[in-house]
């Protein structure tokens, strides 16, 4: 709909006026052959009932409308308007391009945000502020919190239970598959090949590597190993294979028959240094 005529200042030239609710053009559109120019939601509103022109009834669709010649539209901007908020008490008169800016800084819009200063701090719109009780707001925040609180308590209830019911399957799953291992004891064997093969595969994806400075290993605390590694770096017959990426070697057990089984380490021993590794 458009702004009421009787808001601007001096005469309004007709052709600014809307055909359809004979107010001054509020987000103008035209139609493209016959020219005629009308509020947006004034044609859009006439489209519901007839695609005809409202003047002269061509044919025309919303898919027809275009925006108006900017001459129009510098014509509309520099008309003088009073504020929506005159019935407030607001004297301003503007360019109509420059309404909205004021009207979000009116003092006199009844729906400008403002704050409660009586101790809630609560925005509202002006209008309200009246009727406003901080008591009563404070209530209903606390109220609002309790119930999420209490949404919350019952989501983690309900994961919880999930949580229970899985760990009880997968006690039921573990208990399953002991009774089938009691049952058929080749299935043990079977899963052994198969981590064993998987194992081989993967020592032999990786490139034979060889340590060029020993100094820079980063040892573990344990005396014990401690004592295999540099064991395992004094002895040169073991084979080493480098992991990609790191300054890092694994010596397998399955590439070394001839460890000792105080070096076996499943699935082998894993030697670490800050430098000095490189592919043979």
């Amino acid at each position: 709909m458009g702004y009421d005529v009787a808001r601007f200042q001096g005469d309004v030239d007709e052709d600014l006026i809307c055909p359809i609710c004979s107010g001054v053009l509020e987000e103008p559109v035209q139609a493209p052959h016959c020219e005629h120019a009308f509020c947006n939601a004034c044609i859009t509103q006439w489209f519901s009932q007839q695609q005809t022109c409202p003047v002269d009834r061509s044919v025309v669709t919303v898919a027809h409308l275009r925006p108006v010649p900017r001459i129009m539209r510098n014509m509309l901007s520099k008309l003088q308007i009073t504020c929506d908020n005159a019935v407030f008490g607001c004297t301003a008169v503007v360019r109509l391009d420059n309404l909205m800016s004021h009207l979000n800084d009116c003092e006199h819009n009844p729906k400008r945000p403002v704050t409660c200063e009586q101790g809630c701090g609560l925005e509202m719109p002006k209008d309200e502020l009246p009727n406003h009780n901080c008591i009563k707001h404070l209530r209903s925040v606390v109220q609002q919190q309790q119930t999420r609180i209490a949404e919350l308590e019952k989501t983690s209830a309900e994961h919880k239970h999930q949580l229970a019911e899985q760990k009880r399957d997968i006690q039921l799953l573990k208990a399953y598959m002991r009774a089938i291992r009691s049952v058929n004891p080749n299935l043990q064997n079977l899963e052994e090949t198969i981590e064993y093969n998987e194992i081989l595969e993967w020592v032999n994806s990786l490139q034979p590597a060889r340590v060029t400075r020993w100094g820079g290993m980063i040892s573990t605390p344990d005396a014990v190993l401690q004592a295999v590694i540099k064991r395992s770096l004094v002895e040169s017959d073991y084979v080493a294979k480098r992991i990609p990426g790191k300054q890092a070697v694994v010596v397998m057990a399955c590439e070394n028959q001839h460890m000792g089984e105080d070096m076996v380490l499943e699935p082998g021993l894993v030697m670490i240094f800050a430098h000095g590794v490189e592919e043979i």
